[in-house]
């Protein structure tokens, strides 16, 4: 039986209104901890505009974008359209039929562009073409969005999508880059749409700020659909790990410059408060 590096721990909960903080605040709980991985992570993040869009701050999401680029990782962008196809929602003008369609014709296109990392699947497709025997010939969010629209009172427990597959993902090999995400939800409240999502595991300095982006724009997209403001977005991850990169690598000095910047509070001014002096005479 092999040993496991990971601890018994109470749960690492990251709240926030801001992606690129969230982001940096994990990042840091790693660097500065024991070991390469916090096990297991909770992350909330609010404070979505009235089109669902979440903050960043760009300079700390342009630090990270050149660490990956240095160490010949996938941009932020590139990992967030796995989860929700951004590009093509816009151009499809915010018509999901239109931006359905256009996806089952591109994904043979993405698949063929990087088979060792696309070969088994991407998480848009499971979300929209499960496979046969499923509602909706597979697509699990026309289903969902179909049954919110329907009728009123609809169970929460409707608005599921699984993105894991026993039958295609139990396999044997020693690691496996797909896939992380296994489901997510969407919970309709008074404040707006919440998206829940669990990860078995995570990479933190490669996939995690573009999970968390394309889970937004995901969310945002369904709440566009449901006609609600997206409210929250949950991510409980299993295992996040700091993997394939040393704590010690020199790229990383700038992004971890960058993050402390953006965590860390600028220290408060030191005030003096120096008495006035006494003046007796008349003055000249």
């Amino acid at each position: 039986m092999s040993k496991s590096s990971s601890h018994a721990e109470a749960p690492t909960v990251i709240d926030e209104t801001d992606l690129s903080r969230a982001w940096a605040k994990i990042f840091l709980r790693i660097l500065d901890g024991r070991g390469t991985e916090v096990s297991p992570l909770v992350v909330s993040l609010s404070g979505f505009d009235q089109d669902g869009r979440v903050a960043e701050v760009p300079d700390m999401r342009d630090a990270l974008d050149q660490a990956l680029g240095k160490n010949g990782k996938i941009s932020i962008e590139s990992v967030a359209q796995t989860i929700f196809p951004e590009r093509l929602w816009r151009i499809a003008r915010r018509d999901r039929a239109r931006l359905f369609a256009l996806y089952k014709g591109v994904f043979p296109r993405y698949v063929a562009m990087n088979r060792r990392a696309n070969g088994r699947g991407l998480y848009f497709e499971r979300l929209m073409m499960f496979g046969p025997n499923t509602p909706c010939e597979g697509n699990q969010l026309e289903w969902i969005l179909s049954q919110y629209a329907s009728r009123s009172g609809v169970r929460d427990t409707m608005f599921q999508a699984a993105i894991f597959d026993p039958a295609r993902d139990h396999i044997k090999n020693a690691r496996v880059v797909f896939p992380c995400l296994q489901h997510v939800s969407f919970v309709p409240t008074n404040e707006g749409l919440v998206t829940n999502a669990f990860y078995a595991t995570q990479y933190v300095f490669d996939k995690a700020y573009g999970n968390y982006l394309g889970l937004a724009q995901l969310g945002a997209f369904m709440a566009h659909e449901m006609r609600l403001p997206l409210a929250r977005l949950n991510v409980t991850v299993g295992v996040a790990k700091l993997d394939g990169i040393s704590k010690t690598d020199a790229t990383l000095q700038p992004l971890i410059s960058a993050a402390r910047a953006l965590v860390t509070p600028p220290a408060a001014p030191v005030v003096r408060h120096v008495a006035a002096a006494a003046t007796t005479g008349a003055m000249l």
